[in-house]
C-alpha cells in the first residue's frame, strides 16, 4: 500500500472543509486504505478542524496614523474649541450661537473633499507649526452670520460667492474662531493662526496630496433658529511634531497647572484697561407721584435734593463712586473729582 493520498481522496478532503465537514468523515473513512494513511488524513482533518484565527482587517491606503488616545485628546481638545468660538461668536453676533462637535475622524484628504458640497473654505496657516489647515462651512451658514453682523433678523442668501462688502465680514467671523482656537490648542502648543486665502471651490484647496491622512472634525453650529455645518481639516504632517503631546493627562495637566505668567498678567491687565465703562452724573434726587409725573409739562421745575454747593456724584455702572463738581476743560464740560466714595 502507498502512503501517498490519490487525487480523488485529496479533493474529497478538500471539498470537506468547504462543506463544513459534514462529508469529511465520508471522505476520510474511504481513505482509511491502511494505518499510515489513516494517520494522515486523521491528522489533516484535526488541523482544519481547529476555529479560525482572529484577526483585524487593515487597510493600506488608510493608515492609522493617530493612536485612539491621540484621538480621544484631540477630541476633548475641540470640544473646548466649539465652546469658546460659541462664545466668541454670540458676542459679535448678538444672538445664541452653539458649535457642538459631531465626529473626528482620520481619512485620506481626497476623501474629505469627496464630502464637501458648496461651501466657503477658509486656508489658514498655525506658526510655530509647519503646513496649512482648513476650516469649511456652508454657504447659508455664513451668510446667515453676515445678515445679523448687518443688522438683519440672519436670513441666508441662495449664492455660492462672496462680495467684496462681504469678505471682512467674514474676515471677522474667522477671527472669533481662530481666537477660540488658540485659547483651545494653549494646553498643547502655542499657536497663532492667520488667514491665507478664502476659496469657495475645493478642487482649488491643495493643503495636502489626495493620498494623505487627514483629521476631518465635524461641527453643528446654531445661529439663533437656523443650523448648518462647520469642519476643521488638519493634515497629519502639520499635527506630527506634537503627536508626543496629544495624551489627556498631558492635556489636563497643562490645563489646570497652568501658571499665571507675567506675560498673561499683562495681558488680562491690558483687556481690563481697554474695557469701556458708562459713567454719569447725578445731580439730586426728588420723590413725586404717579400722577405728577404725568402732569409735567415744558417749563415746569423739579425740586431736587441737591444743594448748589454740594458736590455732585459721579457713578461708574450705576455704582456710586466720586463726588466733586461740574467744570469747564475749555469748551468742554468737565468733572472735577474732590473726593471718594467707599464702599460699605
Amino acid at each position: 500500500m502507498s502512503d501517498i493520498l490519490s487525487q480523488d481522496e485529496i479533493e474529497s478532503l478538500l471539498n470537506s472543509l468547504s462543506d463544513g465537514g459534514g462529508e469529511g468523515s465520508e471522505a476520510a473513512a474511504a481513505g482509511k486504505k491502511d494505518g499510515n494513511a489513516g494517520g494522515q488524513i486523521s491528522g489533516f482533518s484535526k488541523r482544519a478542524s481547529r476555529s479560525a484565527v482572529a484577526y483585524e482587517v487593515y487597510d493600506f491606503r488608510r493608515p492609522d496614523k493617530f493612536s485612539k488616545e491621540q484621538l480621544r485628546t484631540l477630541q476633548m481638545l475641540h470640544e473646548t474649541f466649539g465652546r469658546l468660538a460659541g462664545t466668541n461668536l454670540s458676542a459679535l453676533l448678538r444672538t445664541n450661537v452653539s458649535i457642538d462637535l459631531i465626529s473626528l475622524e482620520q481619512v485620506p484628504y481626497e476623501e474629505y473633499l469627496r464630502s464637501i458640497s458648496s461651501s466657503v473654505f477658509t486656508i489658514f496657516s498655525i506658526p510655530p507649526l509647519s503646513g496649512q489647515a482648513a476650516i469649511e462651512m456652508e454657504f447659508d451658514l455664513i451668510f446667515t452670520m453676515i445678515d445679523r453682523l448687518l443688522g438683519g433678523p440672519g436670513r441666508p442668501f441662495k449664492r455660492n460667492n462672496l462680495t467684496d462688502i462681504e469678505v471682512p465680514l467674514f474676515h471677522q467671523i474667522a477671527g472669533r474662531m481662530f481666537a477660540a482656537l488658540k485659547s483651545a490648542w494653549e494646553g498643547v502648543v502655542i499657536v497663532n493662526p492667520s488667514i491665507e486665502e478664502i476659496e469657495t471651490s475645493s478642487q482649488f484647496v491643495q493643503i495636502a496630496p489626495p493620498s494623505d491622512i487627514v483629521v476631518s472634525i465635524l461641527f453643528e453650529v446654531r445661529v439663533g433658529e437656523a443650523h448648518g455645518a462647520l469642519s476643521l481639516c488638519i493634515p497629519y504632517m502639520v499635527l506630527k511634531p506634537i503627536t508626543a503631546k496629544l495624551s489627556a493627562q498631558k492635556w489636563f495637566a497643562a490645563t489646570s497647572n497652568r501658571k499665571q505668567t507675567k506675560a498673561h498678567r499683562n495681558a488680562l491687565v491690558g483687556q481690563l484697561n481697554s474695557a469701556p465703562v458708562d459713567l454719569a452724573i447725578r445731580m439730586g434726587k426728588s420723590r413725586i407721584s404717579v400722577q405728577e409725573f404725568l402732569s409735567l409739562r415744558k417749563d415746569d421745575v423739579i425740586r431736587l435734593d441737591q444743594k448748589v454747593k454740594q458736590d455732585m456724584v459721579l457713578t461708574v455702572s450705576n455704582q456710586d463712586k466720586f463726588r466733586g463738581i461740574p467744570s469747564l476743560n475749555g469748551n468742554t464740560i468737565a468733572f472735577h473729582v474732590n473726593s471718594t466714595i467707599q464702599e460699605d
